[in-house]
């Protein structure tokens, strides 16, 4: 494995019975980065983490993460992992404290160094003053705080994070990725899933975006915008709003997409379109830029996905 990247992974697979749930995909995550793994729900995140975690098996390909080969040398290489779990995982019947002692436990760490360690991670998470307390007084954004905490006690070369700000409200979510990047900072490398674009936007150096088991784009956020939807998006909606569109608007965009009551309009040049809006009164429009969830939608379809 080439000394830079901490994860490697060629022909990546994982078949379900007869069924490929991963299929065939490469990877390559660098020291130092924030590598985001996107998709829609059944598109092969999960299994994928799973895999690059040493949970799961392989059917196919090569896979060497922390230059240990997967899944022959796994139980070594999650000594220096770090894993923040989609769903809270943390005993309720311990303390704050008492869940990190005990995981720490899993790691043969004790002692003073133990000791200096909890108290450092205890800062990072803001929760020097919840140290007593039982998990069922924290909110969820402590909650979630703490459980990243606890994925740092083994001082992780690689920190794998499954929608680590899913339920959390703004605030606790600005905290956490205030955290996140803090760590980058420090050299870690993070793995990260989410639904949020916002988040991968801010969060990720380079991302790949997944579905049905096939790698569709691999790029930063702004490469991906700016390589596969237009720099302005028109969003619009109100009455006769259709009919509109059809008749006037379609013309001057590029390239057009109806999602309930609304019409997206998406365009290189905004300023004829927002002029022949601006005589439209009845009907309402949001002028922004172009993002990363545009790309997601125009690339995995704008269909709900159970799951």
């Amino acid at each position: 494995m080439a000394s830079d990247l901490v994860v490697e992974a060629r022909g990546l697979t994982k078949y379900y019975g007869a069924q490929p749930v991963v299929n065939g995909i490469d990877i390559e995550v660098h020291r130092g980065e924030c590598f985001g793994l996107l998709g829609p729900n059944g598109a092969g995140k999960t299994t994928t983490l799973r895999m690059l975690m040493g949970a799961t098996p392989p059917s196919a390909g090569s896979l060497d993460v922390l230059g240990y080969p997967i899944p022959q040398q796994a139980r070594r290489m999650r000594e220096r992992l770090g894993v923040v779990p989609q769903q809270d995982n943390l005993d309720p019947d311990f303390t704050v404290l008492e869940n990190l002692i005990t995981y720490a436990s899993y790691f043969g760490l004790r002692g003073p160094e133990l000791d200096r360690r909890i108290a450092g991670l205890l800062d990072f998470a803001a929760l020097e003053a919840k140290a007593g307390v039982s998990i069922g007084t924290l909110s969820g954004g402590m909650k979630r705080r703490l459980t990243l905490a606890r994925a740092l006690i083994n001082d992780p070369e690689l920190l794998i994070l499954d929608e680590p700000t899913t339920g959390l409200d703004p605030q606790a979510r600005q905290l956490i990725w205030q955290r996140l990047r803090a760590l980058l900072g420090q050299g870690k490398t993070l793995i990260l899933t989410t639904h949020y674009m916002e988040e991968a936007e801010r969060l990720c150096d380079r991302l790949m975006i997944i579905d049905n088991g096939h790698v569709l784009v691999t790029g930063s956020p702004a490469e991906l915008v700016r390589r596969h939807i237009e720099p302005h998006v028109v969003e619009i909606h109100g009455g006769g709003v259709e009919e509109w569109y059809d008749t006037i608007g379609r013309p001057l965009v590029q390239r057009g997409e109806r999602s309930g009551e609304t019409v997206f309009c998406y365009v290189n040049d905004e300023r004829p379109l927002l002029d022949a809006l601006s005589r439209r009164p009845e009907l309402h429009f949001m002028h922004r830029r172009a993002n990363l969830e545009d790309v997601f939608i125009k690339l995995t379809g704008k269909e709900l996905r159970e799951g």
